[in-house]
């Protein structure tokens, strides 16, 4: 199997949601971030990919390394999604762009009854509880 290797953020916003996004012409919420590219730490794609899909700009230090974490894919069938996955604590609000459908903000018991990518179903909300 292809891996993807990401940088995601357990993006939430201190009062008990998270922020899950859903990529144009997708089914799957999932969590904001994207691709590492060539040369760019982890951190810094992370930053740049949710500056680029939900305009926010957080600072470097409100990021916190969870660890890495891996699944099935939810839009490349046949790949494996391996992600660091930072916490992020984001109370402002945030404005779509780029390749993201839609951004909602749910408690993770909400979040059960969406349709989850895997890597957000089994990997991410089991990690919740530890940053709230």
């Amino acid at each position: 199997m292809s891996v993807i290797t990401i940088a995601a953020a357990l993006l939430h916003d201190g009062a008990g949601r998270l922020l899950l996004v859903r990529k144009c012409g997708t089914l799957a919420f999932m969590q904001p971030g994207g691709k590492i590219e060539p040369g760019e730490t982890p951190q810094a794609a992370l930053l740049r990919e949710i500056g680029e899909e939900l305009g926010i700009q957080p600072d470097e230090t409100s990021c916190r390394f969870l660890g890495k974490i891996e699944a099935p894919a939810a839009n490349e069938p046949g790949h494996i999604v391996r992600a660091d996955l930072f916490a992020l604590l984001w109370p402002g609000p945030v404005s779509i762009a780029a390749e993201i459908e839609e951004a909602l903000w749910v408690t993770p018991e909400e979040a059960q009854v969406l349709p989850l990518a895997p890597l957000t179903r089994d990997c991410v909300l089991p990690l919740y509880p530890l940053i709230s």
